[in-house]
This record gives structure tokens, sequence and C-alpha cells, in this order.
């Protein structure tokens, strides 16, 4: 019964742990990997205009739902004009109004926007479009175009692929080249385009928009065509018939109606401008965060002083030093003094590095047990020896820094962040051992201690691990769990099975 409650409760543990960490992950956007940067876009449009008599109004269509995007922050820039943002029938609409302004006027919009691939669109399902009011003998050809289409069609997406095929057909038929003998623009195109697939009863609408790339200081918006098959939207590339949107194209804004409207003003031009940047991805994380109200970021963390950040950073990595002092005890079957000290002396490790951290610990450990052996003689009580042996380290420490100082080897002058009660109590236990069961014992229980703290240090000195642990602090539930596992094993250890080789030989 014990056996299967800790299993269940490992499980469990590595449930919660992992369902955190995914809910993080990819919910809130934390990153994976330490320094790991975003490319954020943001995107000016400067509507100039000369202002008329009387009051202004500027409504401007802004981006609604783009797949693949979030909008990091969006303002206004503009002297003495109201600002609000409202729903009208193309989408989200930037309006900005003022009773009287003189001269020429500019005023701008930014919006920064970054990719994120879970982000899907909303959109409701649009009705089926009406048959659209065609004066012949226009609608005789789009009749028999929209029919020969749906002859070598099999769905919606392939009739919208094999219409935009024939419009673009360097030698169309006649009905073709008729329904296009007025189109002077692509968006005259997408217009037509448009038509004929409401008169086959297929909703569409025209989207326009930019590809994202680098630094544009002149931006034009492209026009595309988006269709709805019944479930979801498709995009069109209304040039070649391609389905798909590029990777990093950004929707302004759907429908036919103009992309500005100024009243109260004349000579209206509309400029675009975009600019990358590379952000933080814990930053966006925590923008998203306070954006849609989660307050799981409040709790992380990378919300405490930066101080205290610090502290944690270290403190974190202490699971992961006992999770391999586990490993290498009761699976290896390594030797070692204590259950925490090489953890302990792997973090001192982290200040000294490891090369001088072996040697400056050797050192203190033989010159430790030389004191302790001269004070065996003396018969004194525990803890008064033990007293006697802390203060002899203190004054050891103090030595090697001196004589390291004066040799140029700065390194020595960490030795004073070594744990001085845990280096007295493993001279004191190393000693014990050594008169109990004698000098073999007693070394190699000290050299398996300095390699558990060396494999400890190892691990707790990965830079990624430490991200991860720090961002992701459930993941300790994960090491928890595999504690809990191990805690059961009571097979052989690693190194009892070249001990008992001969027996399983006879």
């Amino acid at each position: 019964m014990t056996q299967r409650y800790v299993f269940v409760l490992a499980v469990l543990l590595t449930l919660a742990g992992f369902a955190m960490f995914i809910y993080k992950w990819q919910v809130l956007g934390f990153p994976l990997s330490k320094n790991q940067e975003t490319p954020v876009w943001t995107i000016e449009s400067a509507i100039s205009f000369d202002s008329g008599p009387g009051s202004i109004k500027v409504n401007l269509h802004i981006p609604t739902l783009t797949p693949g995007f979030r909008t990091l922050n969006e303002n206004s820039v503009s002297r003495g004009y109201g600002f609000s943002l409202n729903y009208g029938s193309g989408g989200r609409e930037a309006q900005w109004a003022i009773r009287r302004a003189d001269g020429r006027q500019t005023i701008y919009y930014r919006i920064s926007v970054f990719k994120d691939i879970g982000a899907e669109q909303a959109d409701t399902t649009p009705p089926f479009p009406p048959p659209p009011a065609i004066n012949e003998p226009f609608k005789t050809a789009v009749d028999v175009i929209v029919a020969d289409v749906r002859e070598h069609s099999a769905d919606t997406a392939s009739f919208t692929t094999e219409l935009l095929r024939r419009l673009n057909d360097p030698s169309p038929d006649p009905n073709v080249e008729l329904l296009l003998s007025d189109v002077d623009s692509e968006n005259d195109f997408v217009d037509a385009a448009t038509m004929m697939l409401a008169a086959a009863r297929i909703p569409a609408r025209m989207v326009r928009g930019f590809e994202l790339s680098g630094r544009q200081r002149s931006a034009h918006l492209e026009p595309w065509l988006e269709i709805h098959d019944g479930d979801r939207w498709l995009f069109f590339n209304p040039t070649t018939g391609e389905q798909n949107l590029p990777d990093r194209f950004f929707i302004w804004w759907r429908g036919n109606e103009q992309l500005v409207n100024v009243e109260g003003g004349s000579n209206v031009e509309v400029d675009f401008a975009i600019q990358e940047a590379h952000l933080d991805a814990v930053a966006i994380a925590k923008s998203q965060s306070a954006k849609g109200g989660a307050s799981l970021f409040d709790f992380s963390l990378h919300s405490l002083p930066i101080q205290t950040q610090a502290v944690y950073a270290v403190l974190l990595m202490i699971p992961i030093g006992a999770l391999v002092m586990v490993v290498m005890r009761n699976i290896v079957g390594i030797d070692a003094f204590g259950t925490f000290m090489p953890v302990l002396i792997a973090l001192a490790f982290r200040e000294t590095k490891l090369v001088w951290g072996i040697v400056l610990f050797s050192v203190l450990i033989a010159l430790g047990l030389s004191i302790r052996f001269l004070l065996e003689r003396l018969r004194l009580l525990l803890v008064p020896r033990l007293s006697a042996v802390l203060i002899v380290v203190v004054l050891l420490m103090l030595l090697i820094s001196l004589v390291s100082h004066k040799m140029g080897m700065e390194t020595g002058l960490s030795v004073a962040l070594f744990p001085m009660v845990i280096i007295a109590m493993t001279i004191e236990r190393m000693s014990v051992v050594w008169e109990e069961r004698g000098a073999a014992d007693a070394m190699r229980a000290g050299g398996g201690s300095l390699l558990v703290a060396t494999i400890a240090y190892i691990f707790m000195g990965l830079s990624w691990l430490e991200h991860l642990v720090f961002t992701f602090p459930e993941l300790l539930l994960v090491v928890l769990a595999l504690v809990l596992l191990a805690g059961r094993y009571t097979g052989y250890r690693l190194l009892e099975l070249g001990r008992f080789k001969a027996l399983s030989n006879n």
C-alpha cells in the first residue's frame, strides 16, 4: 500500500508541475531559454491633412484580428485632439476629434505587435452573401465563369484558386476580359474577384496589410483576398492564387471602406512606417499577463525585487544538488559525509570556481585534520573540541587568504565563503571515521563527498537549467517526485555490483 501511495503521489506531483509549466510557457509566453528575445514590430501611421473651418473628426481603420500575431501595445500621438477606440462595421476604428485647428495637421497612431503562433482569429461565421446586382452583359459573363469554375473545382478553396488562375491568365477568355475591362488597380481586381465569389454564394472580402521585414520608412498596404469555407477564413494571394498568408504578413483592416475618413479636412495623406526591434521575452510575457488580467505573473519570481531574485536564483538550485546527492548515494552508492554537506560545498564552488575550490577544500581539510589530531591528545569534550576546530578553520582561512593575496592569487580571497561550520564538522567527522574504521574509509568518504560536490556543482552551474528552475519553479515538484521514487529504491547500487561480482560467479 505504501509503495502504491508513493507512486501515486509522485505522478500527481509530476502532473501538477508540468501542467503549470506548460500553462506559463504556452499561454503566458514565458521563455524556455535564457536571454531569449522576441522580434517586435512597431507600425506607425501618419495622417496629414489641411484643417478647414470648424471642428475636425478623423476616423482611421486599425488592426482587429491577425492570425499569428498579438498586440503588445498601441498609442496615439496628437496635439490637442481627443482620442478614442471604437468598433465599426469594418472592425476597430481610432477616432480623433477637436473643436478647432489651424494649418496643416499631422496625427499619429502606433501599434506594436509580435509573432505568436498560438494566436488565432475568432471572427464569427458570416452569412451567405446575397447575389450581387450586376447589369448585362456583365451578369451573363459572371454566370458563365462561375458555372465553368464550379465544374473544375471540388470545394470552396479549390474554387477560389481556379477563379484567380483564370482572372490572372495572360490570355483570358472573352468573359474574363469583359469583366476586367474597368479594372485599373489591385484593389479593383480584388473587388471583381469578391463580386464573382459572391455570385457563387461564397463569403469573401478584401484584406489589406503589410509583410513585416526589418525597417521600412515607407510601407505600402497590399490587398489580399479572404474567403470563408464554412468553418474558417482562408487567405489567397490575388495575383498568384496561392493560399495562406506569408509568414510575417500583418493585416491592417478588412472590407471595402476607406482607410481614413476626415470630416472638416482636405488633402488627406496617410503614410506608414515600420520598425523592428527585439525585446526580452519575459517583459512581453509580463505585459500580456497584465493585459489579460492574469495574476499568475504576480506570483512569479520575476515580480520580486532584483536583489531578492539573485538570492532565489541560488537557493532554487539547491534541490537540483539534493537530487544529485540522492542519485549518487542511493543509486550509484557513493559514500559521503552528511546529507547536504556536498551540496553546500558545491554552492561555495560557484564563487571560487571548481578547480580552485577543490584545491582550497583539500588544503583546509588536510590542515584541519592535522590540528584535530593534535587536539585529540588534550582529551577535550565534544562541544569545546568542535569550537576549537572551528576557530582553527577560521585562522586557516585567514592565513590562506593572506598568502594567496601576497602571491597575487586573488581567488584565494573567496575561501571565506566556504561554510565554516560545515568544514569544521567535516573535519570532526572524518577524524572520528579515521579512528573507528581506519584511514581508508575516512579517505573514501572524504573523496566521495568531494566527488558528489563536483557533480552537483556541474549541474547547479548549468545556465539553461538555472533559467528553467527560476522561471518555472513548479518544475521542482517534478524533482520532488523523483526524490520520492528514489527513496523507495531497494535494489543493488551500481558500485555494489562490482563488490559482489565474485558471488555471482559461484
